[in-house]
């Protein structure tokens, strides 16, 4: 059987779509058993029909052994109209298996995650493929669960694309990456909704962890790329790293009351993302910890954060830190970053916890923009004893609790708002031209522009061509058949 995929870009990023028009073979199936079973004898491009319709209180395992041009694919008969409610769960094993178009509603009383990269603890799933299906909690419903975990992503080579995750309320991470043992990362995340989720109080409210603090010093190396996350305010990290060598990228943040927070682990890439806070209070930025990361192209607009909230900031670590604790930052390159109209600029240093005092050590801030709210706005921030560090054709308008140093022009750095809502460099703006030595650093702007010689400083290099990165919305993101609804 041959059965065909297309390749479709948004904002710059390749998702994989299903053309459901092949003359492999089709197993229909009303229930757990039957489609547990039509699985045991499908092969390669076979698909099982999962019938529309209310499952109600069901295990569904999944294990199928597919190539990597043609997966066993398990589909709802109609998108989004196979809904599993009540205490079921799905689990899924083996090698590229791809659900697709399923609903998961308002499930509770499994006392386990909802959907799951694994069978057991002895049988995983690799290179397999969770894509178009919706996680979904209503407004009215209150799970059983004091705590409880949406996705669970374990194994190898994973991915999860243009999903749709709604309205989760209780402790636990909607989505969760595990790491160790025959789990070994190589995640790919991309194209999903991840939408309103209420202050949770406590931690336990991420949108997504990479990792855990026993497991911080993996390479996971785990690419989470073109998600749109709007309102997930269950706690201070929205996002939560816990292991090294990942990339954030073209993310779009609206309206998050919390961070991308580098929490453990080190040389992990935070690249292009949007952060758009539209001044509702304490939305915030990025937050970085542990050694080795870059900070680049990030764009970051009316952000009423303070603190651990803060636009960008570099936190200080506890000397023979535990590992749930906070490591020393270190060798950070923070650059061609835009904050526009924020509460606070850019934090060096800061952290509430009384044995945290070592400050970052050996960080470069190359070519940034910043323009203050008012002439009074803090600009920079630097705390007592973080005097070593480097900066380099940086544009800052505003002020700054530290002392002149080269490498900051404290000049307006005369942005204008485009059509997008995007504020850019001037056609007299000193972040024109301002940086040498880009490439070096960021061969691309935030929309995926090729840098010139010399560069703009800024998130943006100024070009006449179309954006081929720019903000997400609802529409860009998660199940064509969810946005319509």
């Amino acid at each position: 059987m041959n059965r065909r995929f297309l390749w479709r870009e948004v904002c710059g990023i390749a998702l994989l779509t299903l053309i459901a028009n092949s003359q492999g073979e089709t197993f229909l199936a009303g229930d757990a058993e039957t489609a547990r079973k039509s699985l045991a004898k499908a092969q390669p491009g076979d698909e099982v029909v999962l019938a529309a319709g209310e499952w109600r209180d069901v295990d569904l395992r999944l294990v199928g052994h597919g190539t990597k041009s043609a997966p066993v694919v398990v589909r709802a008969d109609k998108p989004g109209g196979t809904v599993f409610t009540g205490a079921s769960r799905i689990r899924i094993g083996g090698e590229y298996v791809m659900l697709t178009g399923v609903r998961m509603k308002d499930v509770s009383g499994s006392k386990a995650d909802w959907l799951e990269f694994r069978i057991d603890s002895k049988l995983r799933a690799n290179r397999c493929i969770v894509t178009d299906c919706a996680f979904i909690e209503s407004a009215d419903f209150t799970p059983v669960e004091i705590e409880s975990r949406w996705v669970g992503i374990y194994g190898d080579g994973n991915t999860l694309q243009r999903c749709h995750l709604l309205g989760k309320k209780n402790k636990g991470t909607t989505v969760v990456v595990w790491l160790g043992g025959d789990d070994t990362g190589h995640h790919h995340l991309m194209g999903n909704y991840f939408g309103e989720r209420p202050r949770l109080g406590k931690n336990g409210g991420e949108a997504l962890r990479v990792g855990d603090s026993k497991s911080s010093m993996m390479d996971a190396e785990c690419v989470v790329e073109g998600n749109l996350f709007e309102r997930c305010d269950g706690e201070t990290e929205c996002i939560s790293n816990k292991s090294c060598g990942n990339v954030y990228r073209s993310n779009t943040f609206r309206e998050v009351q919390g961070t991308l927070t580098l929490r453990h682990g080190n040389r992990c890439t935070v690249d292009g993302n949007f952060f758009l806070g539209n001044h509702r209070s304490t939305t915030g930025g990025i937050r970085v910890i542990g050694e080795g990361h870059r900070v680049v192209n990030n764009y970051l607009e009316g952000l009423e954060g303070d603190g651990f909230r803060s636009p960008i900031v570099l936190v200080k670590g506890i000397p023979n830190s535990p590992e749930n604790g906070y490591f020393q930052v270190k060798d950070a390159i923070v650059a061609f970053n835009t904050v526009v109209d924020c509460k606070h600029g850019i934090l060096v240093g800061y952290n509430d916890v009384k044995e945290a005092t070592l400050a970052p050590s050996d960080c470069q801030f190359i070519g940034n923009v910043l323009m203050a709210r008012s002439a009074k706005s803090k600009a920079v921030i630097l705390d007592d004893g973080c005097g070593a560090m480097a900066w380099r054709d940086n544009v800052f308008g505003g002020d700054g609790d530290m002392p002149a140093l080269s490498g900051i022009l404290w000049r307006d750095p005369r942005l204008l708002q485009g059509p997008d809502g995007l504020w850019r460099p001037s056609k007299d703006s000193p972040a024109l031209d301002a940086v040498e030595g880009a490439a070096l650093v960021a061969r691309f702007d935030m929309d995926g522009d090729e840098r010139g010689t010399p560069a703009d400083a800024g998130a943006d290099e100024v070009s006449i061509g179309s954006a081929k990165s720019r903000p997400l919305k609802r529409q860009d993101v998660g199940p064509e058949w969810a946005v319509r609804e």
